[in-house]
């Protein structure tokens, strides 16, 4: 599947084309969620996108979208120092702000204290789990077991 931005008046819109052979049945996500999880620069970035994606709804919310996604040089790019500077201007509930506080550290631009995962609903503490188990993995493709 090849996903590139749908034109650069709206870098909101991404398009995408299937490749021949090419499934995607993990990523059941937005294109633009799976655009940004491609185009990631770095294991940290792709992994902190990969769990925003999974988790659906703040990705869904269109100041968090302004906050986190810019257009540069033609290229959409997460930005992740803005979306920590705007974290409490959000107006995102206890657990929304505490998975996006952790989602933060992922990448490195912010710290957040474990004892945050206590605001989380079990789906997104499984989504933080699996994400730092990919982070101490230093791969994003590692085999999680199916209670985790």
């Amino acid at each position: 599947m090849t996903t590139t931005p749908a034109s650069c008046d709206d870098p909101w819109m991404v398009t995408s084309t299937p490749s021949p052979g090419t499934t995607d049945d993990k990523l059941d996500a937005s294109p633009l969620g799976v655009f940004l999880v491609r185009s990631a620069v770095g294991l940290r970035d792709r992994i902190a996108m990969q769990a925003l994606v999974e988790e659906e709804s703040l990705l869904s919310r269109d100041q968090v979208r302004k906050a986190l996604v810019t257009q540069q040089d033609g290229v959409m790019t997460c930005r992740w120092e803005g979306m920590s500077g705007r974290l409490y201007t959000l107006e995102l509930d206890e657990g929304e702000r505490a998975f996006l506080g952790l989602v933060l550290s992922i990448v490195g631009v912010q710290q957040s204290y474990l004892a945050a995962v206590e605001y989380l609903d079990e789906r997104r503490l499984e989504i933080v789990l699996r994400a730092m188990i990919r982070l101490a993995a230093d791969n994003d493709r590692i085999a999680i077991g199916t209670r985790m």
